[in-house]
């Protein structure tokens, strides 16, 4: 082999077709084939991830949140925040039924790890370290509460109590007990429908707005 046939050969054996250089040996048809699936494949990637980690779309389904939320509204949850920071009375969480995993409520916090929630005479108590005598919630979001018999619930470190805001309608801690911080999915930040009820942080009251009854 002569070194003219010898460099022809290592030229070629190193040789690396760009994608644009490619496209042009395949047939139009293969080319939008192509485009289609590297499209498909670029938007699973981002969509996957963001609605695993980030935000997620969530229709409401029931009468357990009334006046503040009503059936058929839809709800981006934002995953991110409580990764930060831990929920916060008042906030409107979504999260894992602990009865059935595979069903999602959305409820309000009302009481926060390491709290005693004593829930008489339709009203709502909450003792900590700051209020060990107690106090009590004035809660104007609520329609009624019914309270058949008294309800005391110590939490533990990452244990919530949590109630909806139509509370005569509503299956929630006062039902099947505390929610564990692993089960919350995220918080209620955007309203997109209906039209008349875009929102952002829907439903959601801090600790001051909610009011303390002394």
């Amino acid at each position: 082999m002569n070194m003219f046939s010898r460099q022809n050969q290592e030229e070629n054996s190193e040789l690396i077709l760009s994608d644009e250089e490619l496209n042009k040996n395949l047939p139009k048809e293969d080319n939008g084939i192509i485009e289609i699936i590297r499209f498909s494949i670029i938007a699973l990637l981002i969509v996957i991830p963001v609605r695993m980690f980030i935000a997620q779309p969530f229709i409401v389904s029931g009468a357990s949140m009334a006046e503040t939320f009503h059936t058929g509204e839809y709800l981006i949850v934002d995953q991110v925040s409580y990764y930060l920071n831990d929920p916060s009375r008042g906030d409107v969480i979504i999260f894992r039924y602990p009865r059935d995993p595979s069903k999602y409520f959305i409820k309000r916090v009302i009481g926060l790890p390491g709290e005693t929630i004593i829930i008489e005479n339709s009203q709502v108590m909450i003792k900590n370290e700051a209020h060990p005598e107690g106090f009590y919630l004035d809660e104007p979001y609520v329609r009624s509460m019914r309270t058949p018999e008294r309800i005391e619930q110590v939490l533990g470190s990452r244990e919530y109590f949590v109630m909806g805001d139509n509370r005569d309608e509503s299956s929630d801690s006062r039902a099947w007990g505390v929610l564990q911080k692993e089960r919350i999915v995220g918080r209620a930040f955007l309203r997109l429908f209906p039209p008349r009820a875009v929102d952002i942080l829907p439903g959601a009251t801090s600790e001051n707005n909610m009011g303390i009854i002394n």
